[in-house]
């Protein structure tokens, strides 16, 4: 009986203080599989370089030629966590029957990896790794988070509740995957759409051990914003609705200063005209700015730009002598395969 080809794909973004520790924690898991018969010893890490500035992908590459399980996909340039996360996904679809996605700072614990699995040979095709509680987030994080989950529940988006893109999907949820053709992918409203059987493994979220966070408070907001964006146009019906709102409000106090006029009793009220002018004035500019939100969207599909190049691809590179390389003769081959660009 043939055994299950695994592939863990892992985002990368400016992460060598990370990566030292993350790639011999992976490759010791999947050795423990295979040990363990769950899965091929033909599954690979694929670790995914997203144009990062220091010496992540040098990293990479290097220990590719210490160990078979390690392989490198370098884009030409940072395209966002959820494109790279994508260009793993399509580039190990073919060498695997199942892939597991994982954030290179490993505050997911691999550990349910191994369940993740056995429930893919229980016959799920999407299993979500699912955070129990959030008590390592701040309070401030914990409560935005929360308040994105209703307010997505609320526009009706199927999210999965505190799962972010820690998941196994089976080869054939990734080609289902890849008929989503729209640039502005948001991972964690399309994968429940596809459908097919999934299940829940719950963990406990780890403390990062180095590094730095790549998602500040800026690229959380914009990363809310845009799947919201992406997934429903309730907020420009709010935008009408409030729009509606007021000028039915406007109607009211004209019909009543008009009375007061024809009873007397008028006066000057420069406060109420100014605060009702920047009122009007405040709601259609964010108008205007919502509707040209979504017409960018518009915009960026129209255009069918890739969400990504490849520059490297070492999945299929031939390593001769994979044990006894020197360092200067890995130092060589880096600076080869880097000018070459395949």
């Amino acid at each position: 009986m043939r055994r299950t080809v695994l592939t863990i794909v892992v985002p990368c973004y400016n992460e060598e203080e990370m990566l030292p520790e993350t790639i011999p924690r992976l490759v010791q898991l999947i050795e423990e599989l295979v040990a363990e018969s769950l899965i091929s010893d033909q599954s690979k890490l694929l670790f995914v370089d997203d144009g990062s500035k220091d010496l992540t992908w040098e990293i990479i590459y290097k220990e590719g030629l210490r160990s078979k399980f390690v392989k490198g996909l370098k884009l030409s340039r940072n395209v966002g966590h959820q494109n790279a996360l994508l260009a793993g996904l399509y580039a190990a679809k073919e060498m695997s029957d199942c892939v597991v996605s994982i954030d290179a700072d490993l505050q997911d614990d691999i550990k349910v990896i191994r369940d993740f699995v056995v429930k893919f040979h229980e016959g799920c095709e999407i299993v979500y790794g699912v955070r129990k509680r959030r008590k390592t987030d701040t309070f401030f994080k914990r409560t935005t988070a929360q308040c994105f989950y209703k307010i997505m529940k609320g526009l009706g988006v199927e999210l999965v509740y505190n799962h972010a893109d820690f998941r196994l999907l089976s080869r054939r949820a990734i080609s289902e995957l890849e008929r989503f053709k729209e640039v502005n992918l948001f991972l964690r409203g399309i994968v429940p759409l596809i459908g097919f059987k999934s299940d829940v493994v719950y963990y406990d979220r780890l403390q990062r051990k180095a590094g730095r966070t790549k998602y500040p408070l800026k690229k959380m907001i914009a990363f809310a914003f845009d799947g919201i964006t992406s997934f429903s146009v309730s907020p420009i019906r709010f935008v009408l609705f409030i729009g509606f709102f007021s000028f039915l409000l406007s109607l009211a106090f004209g019909s009543y200063f008009l009375a007061l006029k024809f009873l007397g009793s008028t006066q000057t009220g420069w406060t109420s005209l100014i605060t009702s002018i920047w009122l009007i004035g405040g709601l259609q500019l964010i108008a205007v700015g919502l509707i040209g939100e979504y017409i960018g969207k518009i915009y960026k599909e129209a255009k069918q730009r890739p969400k990504y190049i490849v520059d490297v691809d070492t999945l299929n590179l031939p390593i001769p002598n994979r044990q006894l390389l020197s360092e200067q003769e890995e130092d060589e081959l880096y600076q080869n395969v880097s000018k070459a660009g395949k």
